[in-house]
């Protein structure tokens, strides 16, 4: 299981003094114990520990962005350097153009005419993709394709 997985990196990441790494799966495990305590397990699956990764992720996405804005190279140097720790157990994620083939798809199973059906076809395309493509891309690829429809 990914969070057996995640506590074994933690320990030897500790083990080997590894500040970085040990630091960013600290805040990932205490994460995931708010969201076991939440739903009352005491393991979470997989798609619940995706989830949470997600979440960190974006919050790493979204300091990086404002520490470059504030010219604090260094700690957005620190937080990219999280984020591949995080993205290292992230299923492989689907690239651009296998989402957009996705999208096409649905877009046309559904009998998509603009942006009004957005939700339509978010909905199918996330059931299809699952956690293999990250929302934003979707979100959009979707918007652009509705959007050209709608023209």
């Amino acid at each position: 299981m990914l969070e057996e997985k995640i506590l074994n990196d933690y320990k030897e990441a500790m083990k080997s003094r590894d500040t970085l790494k040990s630091s960013a799966l600290s805040f990932l495990r205490a994460a995931m114990m708010n969201l076991a305590i939440e739903k009352k397990k005491k393991l979470l699956e997989d798609e619940d520990v995706i989830v949470v990764i997600k979440k960190q992720i974006k919050q790493r996405q979204d300091s990086i962005e404002q520490f470059k804005k504030g010219n604090r190279l260094e700690l957005a140097e620190k937080e990219t350097k999280e984020l591949q720790i995080l993205q290292a157990y992230l299923p492989q994620q689907l690239s651009a153009d296998e989402v957009r083939k996705v999208v096409e798809e649905v877009a046309a199973a559904v009998a998509a005419s603009g942006p009004k059906d957005m939700g339509k076809v978010m909905k199918e395309v996330m059931a299809k993709v699952g956690s293999a493509a990250d929302g934003k891309l979707v979100s959009d690829l979707v918007k652009e394709k509705l959007t050209k429809m709608a023209v």
